[in-house]
């Protein structure tokens, strides 16, 4: 009985190391979060002690590293809802319809070819889609719109909603699949067929799970850089037009990180007001997303 007294404790040790090194882990993620939440705060509150909030709400120009300076938010929003709108519009239908192919439709082997190459499309660098966008697809897009720009929000944002593809696909096959077979079987007790009990039972069960995928897909468009900063044109413009050059906030923060703005300025912070707004932006989305799965889940 001796030698097993050393072994548990050995054992506990390990567990104990094992457990401290996992809360470790986590701590890392909760502190990197919030030392990114006092920076921002703290530049922002910079930004904010020499430009008035009435003037970055209010103003309809986005003109910091001008002689002119304005420094109103909504070009900057109006470029990244208008590419990100486009994206999920061409994201969402083709994404969703694959997923309940994949999970209701398709073979086990279909399944097994069909989702690992949808899935490639995430691995491809976002840099290869800018470049796709601006020298393929533009020219293309410029044969059925003639007044098209060289530089334009509908050819990114065609090009995102391509690649976020995937992650619908993805996500909503796996919420599909989640639905317990007994709904199924009852739907098919009562008469239903194969696509009524996809569309009218499978579908409302697995809907949180499918507007879970929709928000981090949203996410996604928001806050991607490299497409919209090679093909989108970066001109900030307060417009819903699509064929003409605009300008997102991601792509913004990349032309004066990348420039030769110099650190301290009032030029420079606005960058951190900019990813402040984006956070914003994307931590409301996230709330509403957890709202909406737990209203689902009580209904």
């Amino acid at each position: 009985m001796a030698p097993r007294q050393p072994r548990r404790w050995v054992r506990r040790w390990g567990e104990a190391v094992i457990e401290r090194g996992l809360l470790g882990c986590a701590l890392v993620s909760v502190v990197t979060t919030a030392a990114i939440l006092v920076i921002l705060a703290r530049q922002t509150g910079e930004f904010f002690s020499e430009v008035s909030i009435s003037q970055f709400l209010f103003d309809s120009q986005w003109t910091p590293l001008f002689a002119d300076k304005h420094f109103g938010i909504w070009p900057l929003l109006a470029g990244t809802f208008l590419t990100s709108a486009i994206a999920i519009g061409v994201a969402l239908p083709f994404g969703l319809l694959a997923a309940v192919y994949l999970g209701e439709f398709a073979t086990p082997r279909v399944r097994a070819i069909l989702k690992p190459t949808l899935e490639l499309l995430a691995g491809v660098p976002t840099l290869v889609y800018g470049y796709f966008a601006l020298v393929t697809l533009t020219p293309l897009l410029q044969r059925v719109l003639p007044e098209l720009s060289g530089f334009n929000a509908l050819s990114p944002g065609i090009v995102m909603g391509v690649m976020i593809i995937p992650m619908i696909t993805s996500l909503g096959e796996d919420a599909i699949s989640a639905v317990p077979g007994a709904l199924r079987e009852g739907a098919y007790a009562l008469g239903a067929g194969k696509l009524q009990t996809v569309f009218r039972v499978v579908l409302p069960t697995a809907l949180s799970g499918i507007a879970a995928a929709l928000v981090l897909a949203v996410s996604r468009a928001v806050g991607e850089t490299m497409i919209v900063a090679i093909a989108a044109g970066q001109q900030p413009r307060l417009t819903l037009d699509p064929q003409v050059p605009v300008e997102t906030m991601t792509a913004y923060i990349v032309q004066v990180g990348m420039g030769d703005t110099p650190t301290g300025t009032l030029e420079y912070r606005t960058i951190f007001v900019v990813g402040a707004t984006l956070f914003a932006i994307t931590f409301a989305a996230n709330l509403l997303s957890q709202r909406l799965a737990r209203r689902f889940r009580e209904r």
